[in-house]
């Protein structure tokens, strides 16, 4: 599996790794978050920043400590629904380190995500936020991240959909992973938000007891 640095060599993982990713308010799609790794320790967070943040379209990225890692920002205008991500906090003029778009404008479908600091390194991300269930395939179609429900171990419970599982394959950068979660979380509220505004109801899919593994 080919991978790399993204955003920063401490995040990428040189054994498979499950993060709990948690919301950190209910009231807003995107409304900041935090994960954790196995042992309970914050990895990183995105601080509460509330409805009227949406306007701008940028989020940012920090670890622990609360230092910028990665800035998202909504590209406009776009007809893909262009995303592109920047190393630390941006500053007007930076170059964008990766975008994120949709393979197409007809409908929602897959999202295609394009490295720009490594020519051909391309992912594409499969699945439904919505239902907290994506996969991250690399340009050789290996899964290298999945979005899972968190299925509690003592009771065997799938949790609501505001506490989820990032799974990270080995070499995979878990900061652009991360990013790539604050994208999708944008995108979904965009396409709720849409789907209100057309007077269309919005299916719930009732999920599946799955757990985080990956098949070999």
């Amino acid at each position: 599996m080919t991978s790399g640095v993204i955003v920063e060599e401490g995040f990428v993982y040189k054994d498979e790794t499950h993060l709990t990713v948690s919301k950190t308010s209910l009231f807003f799609a995107g409304d900041g978050y935090t994960a954790y790794d196995c042992k309970g320790e914050l990895v990183f967070r995105v601080e509460s920043y509330g409805p009227n943040t949406r306007d701008t379209g940028e989020l940012v990225l920090m670890d622990a400590s609360g230092r910028c890692l990665l800035t998202v920002r909504r590209k406009r205008p776009s007809l893909h629904q262009r995303w592109e991500g920047f190393v630390g906090e941006r500053i007007e003029g930076q170059k964008p380190i990766f975008s994120v778009r949709r393979s197409s404008i007809i409908g929602r479908g897959s999202l295609a995500v394009e490295v720009y600091t490594n020519p051909g390194e391309e992912y594409q991300i499969e699945g439904s936020f919505a239902t907290r269930h994506c996969t991250i395939f690399n340009a050789e179609k290996e899964t290298v991240a999945e979005i899972r429900r968190k299925v509690d171990a003592t009771t065997n419970v799938v949790l609501g959909k505001d506490v989820f599982l990032l799974s990270i394959k080995p070499g995979f950068d878990g900061a652009f992973g991360m990013g790539l979660v604050l994208v999708l979380d944008r995108v979904d509220g965009d396409d709720l938000a849409d789907e209100n505004n057309s007077g269309d109801h919005v299916v719930v899919v009732n999920p599946t007891n799955e757990d985080a593994t990956f098949s070999s």
